[in-house]
């Protein structure tokens, strides 16, 4: 359907930061070695209008949704998308700052934009935004992937305990979504080895998921900052990773989203393009 959306007054949702985990910013190529930490909607996307826009940004055409859907690599993390064509996949992890998933949610809902969260289950945003993340979620537009319930790098623990990580959160995503998370999995810090990936595999977790590029705000950015690293990242193909822990990246969503629109590209979530049965 033909529609005209738009954002007013996105700075009111910059809320204040709560701590997150720093990661490795940049690109992850092909496969990464077990003991190598990476470094690097149904409805069409629109534009999102500046807050200070009076009136609704005109619909853009999209790109259509895949038909088709590639395997799960074996024996290697995704870091990219398993299909040709002017897909992207903007992934969000973490969720420490409530505002932030508040945010991502109204972007979701105002432009569709296709979005998988890789949450923290013990993060009270999630539950929280729950009764407006759901539609989107039973939709498709949204997806959940499972990050672990508290944040732990997995080469510490041991197998049972990497297990008990995934299954609370799994658990968690269930029982507040109505949807499991597997296959896919993010391990914090992208640090995996055999044994992590072995563990998480035995209780159905066989799609370890990295990234090709980052908006680099799991530390603390400008607008100015994260928009300059989607414009770097944001590109066919590719799996982006950003985080919902800093109020940075709200005002840069106008951008992010223009950014979308200019380069021809279509969002998409990990189901769209990866075959899971």
């Amino acid at each position: 359907m033909d529609r005209r959306l738009f954002v007013t007054g996105a700075a009111a949702l910059a809320g204040a930061a709560l701590a997150g985990c720093a990661r490795p910013t940049g690109r992850v190529s092909g496969s990464t070695p077990d003991t190598q930490s990476p470094t690097s909607s149904a409805g069409t996307p629109r534009p999102l209008a500046s807050a200070s826009s009076p009136s609704p940004t005109p619909s853009v055409a999209a790109p259509p949704l895949p038909t088709t859907k590639g395997a799960i690599p074996s024996g290697e993390a995704i870091t990219q998308l398993a299909v040709p064509g002017p897909y992207m996949a903007w992934t969000i992890d973490d969720g420490t700052d409530p505002a932030v998933v508040e945010a991502y949610a109204q972007m979701a809902e105002q432009t569709g934009n296709r979005l998988t969260f890789f949450l923290n289950g013990n993060q009270p945003a999630w539950t929280m935004h729950a009764q407006r993340l759901r539609p989107l979620v039973e939709s498709g537009q949204v997806q959940l992937g499972n990050h672990t319930w508290s944040h732990p790098d997995l080469r510490t623990l041991s197998a049972q305990a990497v297990q008990e990580q995934l299954q609370r959160n799994e658990d968690f995503i269930q029982s507040t979504y109505g949807v499991s998370s597997k296959p896919f999995y993010r391990p914090p810090f992208g640090a995996i080895n055999a044994g992590v990936r072995s563990a998480a595999a035995a209780i159905g977790f066989t799609a370890p998921t990295l990234w090709y590029g980052s908006l680099s705000d799991s530390s603390v950015l400008t607008s100015e900052q994260v928009s300059e690293f989607a414009d770097q990242w944001f590109g066919a193909g590719r799996i982006v990773i950003a985080h919902a822990n800093h109020p940075g990246v709200i005002n840069a969503m106008p951008h992010l989203v223009e950014l979308i629109v200019t380069r021809g590209l279509r969002t998409v979530t990990l189901r769209d393009v990866f075959a899971t049965s």
